[in-house]
């Protein structure tokens, strides 16, 4: 397994912040990181947070948390598989007290249980593991989801919490024979939170509400958060309220009523995590540092000042390469030049999901669920921006005279390309709309996380096939060929024959989720290029009269220093390529029928040359 080779930063993460966690006395807390680190603050004066250690693991890092009986330990988990448990001590150096290294997949969540000597962690494999974190021994199973379980609580009374992908909310005593209580939803269920007295478990909802439940899980009450799915939640040092970090880019201020008391909406907030203690709430950031606000009134005492600039869509408008980034920027590089003539253009104060072009115009679908267009020229044009769409867009396209946004919440809106002001909407998807790619005829692909393929209209739409989970990505050659990019570590291949699949193969070679994907060449001898998040950039020789051979046709083209992001056929013989380490390379396909790098720059070197 490669390590995570970014650029480090004095100022904090080089990449957006997965986690937050405050100690329980408030003067300290943990940033987890896509950076593949855990950086430790002394946030005794929260306005000024001080950086006291910064911890490494191997991979992205998506949870951490202290010791409820001994200050100095934090345990984290990372996508390396492993747990470790860290001593911070407040004067002397960081140590590694113990590593939990023997789990099958990701490690999404862990709590520690009253004691402050067992751990439980979940994972992407549906699993909740109990462990003693002091020794490294391995206790036994306290529960299992049927999908990725996303996070685990513990009470005051040392019950174990689980909520997953599967929708289920999992209770368990693992101190006691008694079966779990589990209480099941439609919607995915990604956060959860006991309150201090152990009495009240708060869930987030992926369908944009909070649920307050029993120990038994009896509803004791439910509230809307958003339009957009809830993410996180937890509770004041009282009890009497909760904070709410919601995929609308905001976080959300209730009692345990329901009566909403405040809203903070800033596009660099990242509210997959937040953290609270002593008055203080700590929210992730797509930035480098964390953002920390007071409960009472949700005002900002602390925010980011430095961008992180993870590529996340690629577009292409004339000789230059679009980059959208999670700094809000979309970077023009002209990769025709031996030194590339850069430009950045500043169409979004939040995060770049999604790029498409139309004519000389740039369309940017952003995480804070608007379209934002531009007409590039040496300086940029006016910004047009839609009415807020209710969810983060990770995908668009232009089909004919329409401007279609796949959403967050599995919609395609059909926009004005124009005005930005949307003609129509439909749920078109039982899960997030992740790719949109047009097709030359009319009507376009769309890959989802309700691991379908479809393809037709904006009204009338077919499947094409399913994935094992969820489908990240979509591309197609001469409308001939569609290959798509899975969460179940698979490519699909197929030929597109009246708008139905034809020999479709399942290309293997990525160990973890396969992020992107492109075809080079042509119909009848494609070549698939596809990039993972275990570094690599992978390419299948497709032999449509040898479908066994496709087992073990791929090989590993080139690694990358983080995991790839996306891609974009810049013609039938060239793609480009961008990680999340900054790296864009474009692949070509030779006439001798070799794919090779044919040239890469830097994200950040050319940003520097725009400094």
């Amino acid at each position: 397994m490669r390590t995570i080779e970014l650029p480090s930063r004095a100022a904090g993460h080089a990449a957006p912040i997965t986690h937050v966690a405050f100690r329980n006395d408030g003067k300290r807390l943990a940033t987890s990181s896509y950076d593949g680190t855990v950086i430790v603050w002394d946030t005794t004066e929260p306005s000024r947070p001080i950086r006291l250690a910064q911890l490494r693991h191997r991979r992205l890092v998506n949870s951490s948390v202290w010791n409820p009986a001994v200050p100095e330990l934090l345990a984290s988990a990372s996508a390396d598989k492993t747990v470790a448990v860290w001593r911070i001590p407040e004067d002397g150096p960081t140590s590694v007290v113990s590593v939990l290294a023997r789990h099958t997949d990701d490690i999404n969540s862990v709590a520690w249980m009253p004691d402050g000597e067992r751990l439980i962690c979940v994972s992407e494999d549906g699993r909740a593991t109990m462990w003693n974190a002091l020794t490294g021994a391995f206790l036994g199973e306290v529960g299992s989801h049927t999908a990725h379980c996303m996070m685990v609580s513990v009470s005051a009374q040392g019950l174990v919490a689980t909520v997953g992908e599967d929708g289920m909310v999992s209770v368990t005593d693992p101190g006691s024979e008694r079966e779990p209580v589990t209480r099941h939803y439609e919607s995915s269920i990604e956060g959860c939170s006991w309150s201090h007295d152990g009495q009240v478990l708060a869930i987030a909802r992926d369908d944009g509400r909070v649920d307050l439940l029993s120990p038994e899980l009896a509803q004791l009450a439910g509230f809307e958060v958003a339009n957009s799915a809830a993410r996180s939640v937890e509770w004041s040092d009282d009890d009497t309220r909760l904070v709410v970090g919601a995929y609308d880019g905001g976080l959300h201020f209730f009692d345990r009523t329901g009566t909403r008391l405040n809203q903070a909406a800033d596009p660099r907030i990242w509210p997959r995590s937040v953290s609270t203690a002593r008055g203080l709430v700590a929210a992730g950031s797509f930035w480098s540092r964390p953002h920390i606000l007071s409960f009472a009134d949700a005002g900002e005492l602390s925010a980011p000042t430095e961008a992180t600039h993870g590529p996340n869509a690629l577009a292409r408008i004339g000789d230059e390469l679009l980059v959208g980034c999670d700094s809000g920027a979309v970077v023009a590089i002209e990769l025709g030049s031996h030194e590339p003539a850069v430009r950045v253009l500043d169409l979004a104060e939040g995060p770049v999901l999604s790029l498409a072009v139309r004519g000389r115009t740039i369309y940017a679908g952003t995480y804070t669920g608007q379209v934002v267009s531009c007409t590039s020229g040496p300086e940029g044009g006016e910004r047009t921006v839609s009415e807020p769409l209710g969810a983060p867009v990770p995908s668009l396209c232009v089909d004919g005279d329409v401007l279609i946004a796949g959403t967050y919440n599995g919609e395609f809106v059909a926009l004005d390309p124009d005005t930005l002001a949307v003609i129509d909407r439909r749920e078109a998807h039982g899960g997030s709309v992740k790719s949109l790619v047009p097709l030359a005829d009319g009507g376009f692909l769309s890959a989802a996380t309700d691991r379908t393929i479809a393809v037709g209209g904006f009204q009338d739409r077919s499947t094409l096939w399913e994935h094992g989970n969820l489908v990240n990505a979509v591309t197609e050659l001469a409308g001939q060929v569609v290959a798509s990019a899975s969460r179940d570590h698979t490519v699909k291949v197929g030929r597109l024959v009246d708008g139905e699949a034809a020999q479709v193969q399942t290309l293997l070679g990525p160990d973890e989720s396969v992020k992107c994907v492109a075809v080079l060449g042509t119909p009848d001898a494609p070549v698939v290029l596809a990039g993972s998040y275990d570094f690599g950039l992978y390419a299948w020789e497709v032999d449509w009269a040898d479908s066994p051979g496709t087992l073990a046709s791929g090989r590993v083209l080139d690694e990358f220093r983080q995991g790839l992001s996306c891609m974009l056929p810049l013609s039938a013989d060239r793609v480009a390529v961008a990680g999340w380490d900054g790296r864009i390379a474009v692949v070509s396909h030779g006439k001798n029928g070799e794919v090779q790098v044919e040239r890469s720059v830097q994200l950040h070197e050319v940003l520097a040359v725009t400094a």
